[in-house]
């Protein structure tokens, strides 16, 4: 692959910072509540969720223009869940995709299913964790 842009953070631990090289991202890590933190701060799976949710609505964007469909009012809420599995914690995603009615039905199936194939996230995480998709 040839990258086209390449992104650069450094954090240090999940009760620390989250610092991008461009300094458009300096945010304070705390463990969430749930893990036993004060989350006085974010965490690694908002972050995740946060671009996770991102890549797939621009994924979503470009496979309903390749097919001439309209999908500018399309929402996409990455849930993020991290639990413990067989060798420590793992994570598992829900993304929640709302379309407008528009394309409701197996059009929005179908355009969700082919940005999945698509989306650089979706593709990452094929076959290392679970991602369930859900047409609202």
């Amino acid at each position: 692959m040839d990258a086209l842009y390449t992104a650069v953070a450094t954090a240090n631990g999940r009760e620390g910072r989250a610092v991008s090289s461009d300094g458009q991202i300096d945010l304070p890590l705390a463990m969430p509540p749930a893990l036993g933190g004060n989350g006085q701060g974010t965490n690694p799976e908002q972050l995740f969720a946060a671009g996770y949710a991102a890549c797939f609505a621009s994924a979503l964007g470009l496979v309903g223009r390749q097919s001439k469909v309209d999908t500018g009012d399309v929402s996409v809420t990455a849930e993020v869940n991290i639990g413990k599995d067989g060798t420590g914690f793992g994570l598992s995603v829900v993304l929640r995709v709302e379309v407008p009615e528009a394309i409701a039905g197996e059009t929005a199936e179908l355009l969700v299913k082919q940005a999945h194939e698509v989306c650089p996230y979706s593709k990452a995480t094929r076959g290392n964790i679970r991602v369930e998709l859900v047409v609202e």
